[in-house]
């Protein structure tokens, strides 16, 4: 049987830590996708509008819009997520099911309270929606946070791809955007007969290669119709060969 699909999930608290902590709990459950985080309320809304995550980990006490206020102005949505609240506080927790919360943990929110309430999710989504096609569906677009906004960036204009640490660098012609997604899930939701992979940090659109060239000690290079020059990594040196039909 097919494993399960991966949630779609969005982290909003204004405090630094608390995102943090939540982010490496996710890292730990299979079926959590982190699509993004947001540190108040009105990003939260921004967000969920750019983004439609199935779930939402929501800190309540935030400045601005609190949480009760964001799950209140997602009343009414026909694609409204579930709302997991992650507090400090155990006073609000009526009001939480006022606006029908399908989680309410306490900080410091452990592992197990976490895997339990996203599996009970999973589960209801899993009976009320059919399951996906097998075929692959390769991500044509991606919403990207970029100072107070959040921008479309279509596939297709993504010239590489570079990791930074926890981040990925789109870059799209002379601008570059940070996406907040490792680059083995990443190279997986890319066309392969579009996007090539080059070295454990850097995937590439295919018609963006020019050339390959060695420096005759072995180390063989890719060179971009930008002119960029890019080190092929020894594990995709054969990917990189077959562009031009060598073994």
């Amino acid at each position: 049987m097919a494993a399960e699909r991966a949630l779609r999930t969005l982290i909003v608290d204004d405090e630094p830590l608390a995102i943090e902590r939540l982010q490496i709990l996710c890292a730990a459950i299979p079926a959590v996708q982190l699509v993004g985080t947001a540190s108040d309320g009105e990003a939260a809304l921004r967000m969920i509008e750019a983004l439609s995550p199935e779930i939402v980990l929501l800190d309540i006490s935030m400045p601005g819009l609190d949480g009760l206020d964001v799950a209140r102005a997602l009343e009414g949505k026909v694609a409204r997520p579930a709302i997991i609240f992650c507090t400090a506080f155990d006073q609000f927790a009526v009001a939480a099911f006022d606006v029908a919360a399908v989680g309410y943990l306490l900080k410091p929110v452990t592992p197990e309270q976490l895997a339990r309430t996203i599996a009970r999710i999973a589960e209801t989504l899993r009976v009320e929606r059919p399951a996906p096609a097998e075929t692959p569906e390769w991500v044509e677009e991606f919403w990207v946070p970029h100072r107070s906004e959040v921008i479309r960036i279509a596939a297709q204009d993504i010239d590489r791809i570079e990791a930074e640490r926890d981040y990925m660098r789109l870059h799209v012609g002379p601008r570059s955007f940070l996406l907040h997604q490792t680059i083995s899930v990443l190279e997986q939701r890319l066309d392969p007969a579009r996007f090539l992979r080059l070295h454990r940090s850097t995937i590439v659109r295919r018609d963006m290669i020019a050339k390959l060239c060695h420096d005759g000690l072995g180390t063989w290079h890719a060179v971009l119709s930008d002119g960029a020059q890019l080190r092929i990594g020894r594990s995709y040196l054969a990917n990189a060969r077959a562009l031009v039909g060598r073994g």
